[in-house]
Parts: structure tokens; sequence; C-alpha cells
């Protein structure tokens, strides 16, 4: 699937470990707003997961155990976000096992988008369904063990947005 076309790369890091990943999921996490839509690509083992548990714990003081929804396809936690700790529906999505768009439509997902902060693993399969305004984290593992390279990506909204995280350049 190719971006949207007004994304593009804000920024990029190296994340030497678990611990990096985890801190750029609770940084990125005080940015988020209802209705944010994250598409989480990589491999398998890329660490799309640890970033998605790492950001749910941070928004939901619930969220104390945060599994893959692999075979559940998806699962929501109550979060908090801005400063006013405003409710919202957290839904993390892993689309793996999808085999068409349309069975998104099973998941709520329309519901999500509308209204939650949607993490979504294997973005891939939803083809069509995928929103043009969301915010693309590109995990790849480098040749050094146990590290990663995150390139976030977005369009002009989320460039503003994100100014501050951008000073962490690697």
């Amino acid at each position: 699937m190719e971006p949207a076309k007004d994304i593009s790369v804000l920024f990029a890091r190296t994340l030497p470990d678990e611990a990096a990943t985890a801190a750029l999921a609770q940084d990125l996490a005080s940015f988020l707003r209802p209705g944010d839509v994250l598409a989480l690509w990589g491999d398998l083992g890329a660490g799309k997961t640890s970033f998605a548990r790492a950001l749910i714990t941070r928004l939901s003081a619930e969220a104390e155990d945060v599994p893959s929804p692999t075979f559940t396809l998806v699962q929501t936690y109550p979060g908090q976000v801005g400063e006013t700790n405003e409710p919202v529906e957290l839904w993390h999505f892993d689309l793996y096992r999808l085999t068409a768009p349309e069975q998104a439509y099973d998941l709520a997902i329309e519901e999500a988008f509308q209204d939650g902060i949607s993490l979504i693993e294997w973005p891939v399969r939803l083809g069509y369904l995928l929103p043009a305004k969301r915010l693309d984290l590109n995990l790849t593992l480098t040749e050094k063990a146990g590290q990663r390279r995150a390139e976030i990506a977005g369009n002009e909204v989320w460039h503003r947005r994100l100014a501050p995280l951008m000073t962490g350049e690697a």
C-alpha cells in the first residue's frame, strides 16, 4: 500500500532496545486526541505490539495487562488524553488475519475512527479503508540485535502537532 500523497516522514529515531521503543510510544501518547489513527507498519517481530502496549499503558490507568489482539483481532481500553484527562476509548487492532478490508466493519472500525484512538497493526489489510489523515509508524529491525529504526510520517497537521518531538531526530 502506498502512503497517502500528503504524508511525509516527520522524523526518524534509532531505538536501541525495547525500553527506547516504549519511551517513544509514551512520548507520542501525549500528543494524541480522539479520532486519531496510528498505522503501525513493520515485519513480524519489529516491535509493533510492544509500541502499542506502551502507548496504551501510558493512556489507560486500567490497562495493567495489554495482550496482543492477534486472536481477538481487537482489544479496547478506557483511556484519558489531554490536560483535562478527556475520556477516550483506545482501540488496538491486529488485522493480520483479515482477508478483505470489509471484514474490519465487523470489528466496529468506523466507531473507532470516529471517537477513539486507533492503533492498527497490519494496516495494509485495510486497503481503501485506511484513513489518509493518519499517523504512520514504520518500525524496521537493524543489523544490530534488538535495535530498531522508527520512522514517523504524517500530513501537515501532524507535522505541527508533533513539532516538539522532532527535536530528538536521529
